[in-house]
């Protein structure tokens, strides 16, 4: 990689205050039947440094297969991407799946990350920024499940997707995404991680870790709920449950109520019985052939796809029709 030499400020656009953000929706999701809270709020700072323990966890395989599928077939992807691009990373995590597809890109314009966890977003892009000098990073904090505004430059348009974020998606929340994304991309193209179906017991394995991070991560919800909105959760009073669905071909994440109690939050009280559950997390997980078919109808042509020899993973190159 040769990028030219150009400014590399972090550019922020600060949306609402994340409390207003998760207030509102941490007040409707537990008085909705059954209770829940959205999965983007897992991703505070703290949160989002559980999460880079739990990728590092041998049962959980997706991040160690997706960046072993990264870096062995990097400069097949860099080649479909094609020069002078520039990445939008939506969801951009701890920056470490960008590395391989920097290096092997020729000339890149910008990178431009995007997370909803602002504090942590400016640390990734500043740790990137030091290795990446030459490179214009232009963080965007910004809740990429919603419409963005990514100003670009007018070079490629190429969008970078991984860690099967994906899954997180209701099928209709899936296909409005892509449809969006295939409009901002347009005239360029998406590389998309998307996990796949498998043995249920792997699954199982991969969210209900031995060392329990996976449940401090889906506990550190109500941790954060203290912390920022005066919430008086007693985090020991609820356990960690994960299970998959196979009729759905979806993990579902539960916090559930180990005791019939009342918490308050934003001056609001919220009644839980016993054995009831928060609904935190879906993750859904595909065939190769259905997120295939789902990618075209919402506007991409599916190109290329890798896939590990066991096929726990994949990763898809999409271009925009």
């Amino acid at each position: 990689m040769n990028p030219p030499p150009r400014m590399a400020a972090a550019e922020a656009r600060e949306p609402l205050t994340a409390d207003e953000g998760f207030a509102d929706a941490l007040l409707a999701g537990l008085r909705s039947e059954p209770k829940r809270i959205p999965c983007k709020f897992f991703y505070d700072a703290e949160g989002s440094l559980l999460f880079e323990k739990i990728c590092a966890l041998p049962e959980y395989y997706p991040t160690r297969v997706e960046l072993s599928l990264l870096h062995s077939y990097t400069d097949e992807m860099a080649a479909l991407i094609g020069a002078d691009a520039e990445i939008v990373e939506f969801g951009a995590g701890a920056g470490e799946k960008i590395r391989p597809l920097l290096d092997a890109l020729e000339r890149p314009r910008a990178y431009l990350p995007v997370d909803i966890s602002g504090p942590y977003l400016r640390h990734i892009a500043g740790r990137l920024q030091a290795h990446y000098p030459r490179l214009a990073i232009r963080p965007i904090i910004a809740d990429f499940t919603a419409t963005l505004d990514v100003r670009f430059s007018g070079a490629r348009r190429i969008g970078f997707f991984p860690g099967s974020t994906i899954g997180n998606f209701e099928p209709d929340e899936a296909r409005a995404f892509l449809k969006r994304t295939s409009k901002l991309l347009k005239g360029g193209g998406l590389l998309i991680g998307v996990d796949l179906v498998k043995d249920p017991a792997i699954l199982h394995a991969a969210y209900n870790d031995r060392a329990g991070v996976t449940a401090a991560f889906n506990k550190n919800l109500l941790v954060r709920a203290n912390r920022e909105l005066h919430a008086n959760f007693d985090p020991a009073a609820f356990a960690h449950y994960a299970i998959f669905n196979p009729l759905s071909h979806r993990i579902e994440m539960y916090l559930v109520s180990a005791i019939a109690q009342r918490v308050s939050v934003c001056g609001r009280n919220i009644g839980f019985a016993e054995g009831e559950a928060i609904q935190t997390e879906y993750s859904y997980k595909y065939t190769v052939e259905d997120f295939r078919g789902l990618a075209a109808s919402c506007g991409f042509v599916p190109r290329a796809v890798w896939c590990d020899a066991d096929r726990l993973f994949s990763i898809h190159w999409l271009e925009t029709a």
